[in-house]
């Protein structure tokens, strides 16, 4: 990951990148540079540069979970008997490459991992947490569904 301190090198202008590409990442170069105040091929260079410092890490689009056939979504809060850094790698890369798992969070606190889910329906839900649950090394699990999200796309520029 890279280390967002004092000492990006990242200006006012890589930030605005950053938020337009953020807010809409089908912005042509042409539009991109006229949100920045850029020439097309200055601003070309700075999000090329970005992207090879890893800085953008991806290009994305929202999609309506329905069109995917997909009914239900839920957060499972677990507790591991296995503390250990290699387990929980271990854990996230096998729950990572399911289809059902968009996201596996290490906490600290009253649980120690999150896996953000999304499923066909009820039963699919069940059979998923339940093949979770086999694993010995994570003797409890909480499943909340999610009714409703509201997820923030930009970020917050620390450095301003």
């Amino acid at each position: 990951m890279r280390n967002m301190g004092a000492d990006t090198g990242l200006d006012r202008i890589d930030f605005g990148i950053i938020t337009a590409l953020t807010n809409d990442a089908r912005l042509s170069n042409k539009e991109l540079a006229a949100k920045i105040g850029l020439a097309p091929s200055s601003c070309l260079a700075r999000v090329r540069r970005l992207v090879r410092d890893g800085v953008l890490t991806g290009f994305h689009a929202a999609v309506d979970d329905r069109a995917l056939g997909i009914g239900i979504e839920a957060m499972l809060a677990a507790k591991l008997r296995d503390q250990s850094q290699e387990f929980f790698d271990s854990l996230a890369a096998e729950l990572i490459a399911r289809d059902e798992v968009l996201a596996v969070y290490e906490l600290s606190g009253l649980e120690d991992v999150l896996i953000h889910v999304v499923c066909r329906d009820a039963q699919h839900l069940h059979a998923f947490v339940s093949s979770v649950r086999s694993n010995k090394e994570i003797p409890q699990i909480v499943t909340s569904l999610v009714f409703q999200s509201c997820t923030k796309r930009t970020r917050p520029n620390f450095h301003a």
